[in-house]
């Protein structure tokens, strides 16, 4: 077992309103985020495992580092140095912090009434500034798959091809393995016994193409305006409807590489390159589209190339260039984890009146009403998620109401 030197719990002031990290990590961005222990989130991240936690006012932040350091972090920063001291700057950068989010809920609010409606109940959602590698084996995995089996599949590729940074009590932490650990000739035939399927090819595919690039090709396609830690931000050109240049060159070029087709390619986009105006449509956004949006009829009947266009060209039209991160906090609110509990508006009442003799010839009438919401019970699957079955909550009111009358 490593030796590890465990850091001090630290605290940086931070609404939940600004970041929520039960929703953030859950909501299909990244996929190593691990329960460490109650409300404790921890995951291996540039050579260090980080744990988080939150309360109302605060994050809640600690750095548990190897003893000596015997490999190098993962996903590597270009051009700077990480040191021990540098966790703050990693989870500011990390979490994206610095864009003040109730001003960019407003502004979608504004431009938008569905967005108005949904998202006061789902603040705090951030886009998480991932190592782009990582998004895009990540994204390759979600394939025809949900949260739960690509958090799985990540896993094994991290237990079995990535360093060993530490552990948490008996839970192993491990860095994500570099484009070069996983072009070995024996790694594909090795995923498809440990459950990848046909994935399993475009992993190692996908590995071997991005090896034999120039190093930092797929840091060079990321957003200007949203480096890597230690980079300054750069301008990334006017908006235009189909998005910037940088983006769809970037978009382009993904899209050669085995197993990403135009929605794994814009996860990326968004997730990993900082592009914010990449809006990833798959058939749980399609739905929205149908549903909230009014697509689906006439020529917008089904999803193709036009309609996906369509669909994430109407969201830029809305949100502008971060319309990727808004369009994620409506793919949240959607997601049953968070929203599944309806409450069917079935009520059942019963009425009961009761007399009661007072005093002074008086008699009480007390009619008692008992008002139920009657429990569902609904099966849900979607991409992204498992198909489970919902106990909708039931709800129970008891009002009464009283008069007086003379006994004649």
């Amino acid at each position: 077992m490593i030796h590890i030197r465990i850091g001090d719990w630290h605290k940086l002031p931070v609404s939940l309103s600004e970041l929520c990290i039960n929703t953030t990590l859950r909501c299909g961005q990244s996929f190593r985020w691990k329960k460490s222990s109650e409300d404790e989130w921890s995951m291996a991240l540039h050579g260090r495992i980080l744990s988080l936690r939150q309360d109302s006012e605060y994050l809640h932040y600690r750095a548990i580092f190897p003893k000596p350091t015997n490999s190098l972090p993962t996903p590597p920063p270009s051009n700077s140095e990480v040191d021990e001291d540098d966790t703050l700057a990693l989870i500011k950068h990390y979490l994206n912090l610095e864009p003040n989010l109730a001003d960019l809920y407003a502004q979608w609010a504004s431009a938008d009434p569905n967005f108005k409606k949904k998202a006061p109940n789902f603040t705090g959602v951030r886009i998480l500034k991932q190592d782009a590698w990582e998004a895009l084996i990540g994204f390759i995995c979600s394939s025809n798959n949900n949260i739960s089996r690509i958090s799985q599949m990540v896993e094994k590729l991290c237990v079995h091809y990535g360093p060993l940074i530490g552990h948490i009590g008996t839970q192993a932490y491990h860095d994500f393995p570099s484009p070069s650990a996983l072009t070995g000739p024996k790694v594909e035939q090795h995923l498809r016994q440990l459950g990848f399927g046909y994935r399993a090819g475009y992993i190692y595919q996908t590995a071997v193409a991005v090896a034999q690039k120039e190093k930092g090709w797929l840091d060079a396609l990321r957003n200007p305006e949203s480096p890597v830690l230690g980079i300054d931000p750069k301008p990334a050109g006017e908006m235009i409807e189909g998005g910037r240049d940088g983006y769809r060159r970037a978009h382009e070029e993904l899209l050669a590489l085995k197993g990403v087709g135009p929605k794994v390619a814009d996860c990326v986009c968004l997730m990993g390159l900082g592009w914010g105006e990449s809006v990833p449509v798959d058939t749980h956004v399609w739905q929205i589209a149908q549903r909230d949006y009014k697509f689906g009829k006439g020529k917008n009947s089904s999803l193709t190339k036009a309609t996906y266009d369509a669909v994430a060209n109407k969201f830029r039209s809305l949100w502008g260039k971060e319309a990727g991160w808004a369009h994620s906090v409506l793919f949240t609110a959607d997601l049953k984890t968070f929203s599944g509990r309806l409450v069917a508006k079935v009520e059942v009442k019963d009425e009961v009146k009761i007399l009661k003799t007072e005093n002074e010839g008086l008699v009480k009438e007390e009619t008692i009403t008992e008002t139920a919401v009657v429990s569902v019970k609904k099966k849900t699957k979607r991409e992204f998620e498992e198909e489970e079955e919902q106990v909708l909550k039931v709800e129970e009111t008891t009002t009464r109401k009283s008069k007086r009358r003379k006994i004649t």
